[in-house]
């Protein structure tokens, strides 16, 4: 769970007077990317009938995907990069037309980059259950209405296993490699352990073995912020106009879930008690700097995101447990056969570092050992986003041979 955007991923930076200005408008009902906007760098891949795990229908299932790099012709090049919670496919280009933000990982995608497009085959589609063009509560049903509530819960495993439809009506039987952070990082390291036989190198960042009671409790915490906004309306909301959707609700919620995104050192360095304006928030009604940041990041993000959708993957999110069904965490990690590189940052507060090095001792094949490499950063969980610069160093590594 993460900012997975460019412009809110540098560090955290006092709201101005025309920051405050962008957001003076009312918010659409939702945020999502709908059929006849413009389509920017997506690709769309139809993969029809869509089973989840608890047996629910998606009669045509649709990823949106962008790509960048040339397949080799023996197909051996590919590389999957998965987004992480509040992501998209947009992992490198300009802002504009389809594309409300750039990409949020240039540095680490892209011609001599440590992914590098002049040599790889780049894949990063948008999960399943997700808002920028892949089949979600957003889309429209097969009866002419959006699927809203209707949309079925769907599990880690779930997005993986529509993954793995995309691979297949790609032609790829096997990346050359997949790299995830956070919740991007649920999905690599349940593919390298579902689907051995199809993973060569592994990068798993910021990201746990299972979602822990802890975890669970936060996420349920902003689920309820959102279903008690009465602009949700059990999420029948697509058809309400601007302002009267369930962006209180989701703002709301927003806020909660970036206290454990970034770090305490970063946000008590910047802020400290500084004030936001000359009035003072002690009892005269002025507020503190860290809470217009919260406020304007909260509703900024109202504008490129989807209420149901945030739901729907924060119960993907929940139900995040590679050691289910496999006789424990430690038996699945044995199946993992790619080359793997795990990364863990020493001030993330949601996934601590715990958790990756628990990943790293169980699996057999990672390129430093039986810990977790672990970047020091004040940025918290972010540090996955932001320090890119060693990141890529380890990636490079992983991908050298």
């Amino acid at each position: 769970m993460d900012w997975q955007i460019s412009e809110d991923t540098v560090p955290s930076a006092f709201v101005t007077e025309a920051d405050a200005r962008l957001m003076a408008g009312r918010p659409p009902a939702s945020g999502a990317w709908q059929d006849g906007d413009a389509l920017g760098q997506r690709k769309f891949a139809r993969l029809g009938l869509f089973t989840t795990e608890r047996g629910d229908e998606i009669p045509h299932m649709r990823l949106a995907y962008e790509s960048w790099g040339e397949l080799n012709a023996d197909r051996s090049n590919a590389v999957l990069v998965l987004h992480a919670f509040t992501g998209d496919s947009h992992v490198r280009g300009e802002a504009g037309p389809g594309h409300q933000t750039a990409g949020w990982w240039e540095d680490i995608v892209g011609p001599g980059c440590p992914i590098d497009t002049d040599r790889l085959f780049v894949i990063a589609p948008n999960i399943l259950g997700g808002c920028q063009g892949s089949t979600g509560p957003s889309s429209i049903h097969p009866d002419g209405d959006h699927w809203g509530s209707r949309f079925p819960f769907v599990t880690i495993r779930d997005q993986v296993d529509a993954q793995r439809a995309l691979a297949d009506h790609l032609g790829i039987d096997r990346w050359h490699a997949i790299v995830g952070g956070s919740m991007g990082g649920m999905h690599a390291l349940e593919w390298g352990v579902t689907h051995a036989d199809r993973v060569e190198r592994l990068a798993v960042i910021a990201s746990p073995p299972e979602t822990s009671a802890d975890q669970i409790a936060l996420n349920t915490t902003q689920l309820e912020a959102i279903e008690i906004d009465p602009g949700f309306a059990g999420g029948e909301y697509y058809e309400s106009g601007p302002g009267e959707g369930p962006h209180r609700g989701l703002a709301l919620a927003r806020r909660m879930a970036m206290l454990n995104y970034r770090g305490v050192v970063e946000l008590n360095k910047r802020f400290q008690r500084s004030w936001q304006s000359d009035v003072s928030p002690l009892g005269y009604g002025g507020r503190y700097a860290v809470e217009s940041y919260l406020d304007f990041h909260g509703n900024k993000f109202t504008r490129r995101f989807d209420a149901n959708t945030y739901t729907r993957l924060i119960e993907a999110m929940n139900s995040h447990d590679v050691g289910r069904g496999r006789g424990g965490t430690e038996d699945a990690l044995k199946r993992v056969t790619a080359r793997t590189l795990v990364v863990g940052i020493d001030t993330d507060r949601l996934f601590p570092i715990e958790g990756q090095h628990r990943i790293a001792n169980g699996i057999p094949s990672t390129i430093h050992g039986d810990e977790a490499v672990v970047i020091r950063s004040d940025f918290g969980h972010d540090g996955f986003l932001i320090e890119t610069s060693v990141l890529g160093h380890h990636l490079r590594a992983l991908l050298s041979e």
